[in-house]
């Protein structure tokens, strides 16, 4: 019980402070509960059939090789994964009438993002222990959260602009650019010291994050001189 509620701890922090930051006009709870939902089940359910699919079609053969690492990194699992978000938020989330103001593609896509973290994290923390739960917690859980931020910052944009494709994918390519550049440098950490790199994409990504968040509160919709 404590390995779960080391799992979850983390994911329900960060969760509150992306509701708490929605100043001015509260989702419904129904529709952020079923985002979250959705990024804990349907997400995974998606990137388990895509993985069957380039596991087959990318074989890694050679985990030393940079350039496997690289296509692993950004084509097996970053975009399996960010895709699998992308979708959820993309047609539940955004077409709702309830999505009124660009806050809200930060909103919804870090419910679907930390819904999919939650999953993750379990499973992960139930086979490694308190460990790996604290160093998720810093890291792997925070990571998904600006993924998730920096999709959700061109995908609010994108539903009140007439350029809505090329919004919503520009918010899918920079969520697989940052999750992808944190997983190469995690995976070729056979080269001493590399693996830092992780942790500078993921400080660039928050910095990123939090002014993303500014940027949607000062133009929200709602907001009252």
């Amino acid at each position: 019980m404590s390995l779960l509620l080391f799992a979850i701890a983390p994911v329900l922090a960060l969760l509150l402070y992306i509701y708490i930051q929605d100043k001015y006009e509260k989702e419904p709870r129904g529709l952020l509960i079923k985002s979250f939902l959705f990024g804990a089940t349907l997400s995974i359910i998606i990137v388990f059939v895509l993985y069957l699919f380039t596991g087959r079609l990318i074989p890694i053969t050679d985990n030393h090789s940079i350039w496997q690492q690289f296509i692993q990194a950004f084509i097996v699992v970053a975009l399996a994964e960010e895709f699998s978000k992308y979708v959820i938020v993309r047609y539940f989330a955004q077409p709702k009438k309830a999505f009124n103001e660009p806050y809200d593609g930060i909103v919804y896509a870090v419910m679907v993002s930390m819904g999919f973290a939650c999953t993750e994290n379990i499973m992960y923390v139930i086979e490694g222990g308190h460990l790996t739960a604290i160093l998720r917690a810093f890291t792997a859980v925070p990571a998904h959260a600006t993924f998730g931020i920096l999709m959700g910052f061109y995908m609010g944009k994108a539903k009140f602009s007439k350029n809505r494709v090329v919004l919503n994918l520009t918010g899918l390519f920079l969520a697989v650019l940052f999750h992808g550049a944190y997983d190469f440098f995690l995976f070729i950490n056979f080269i001493p010291g590399i693996s830092i790199g992780a942790f500078i994409s993921l400080a660039i990504g928050i910095i990123l994050s939090r002014k993303a968040i500014k940027v949607h509160q000062k133009n929200s919709n709602f907001k009252t001189l």
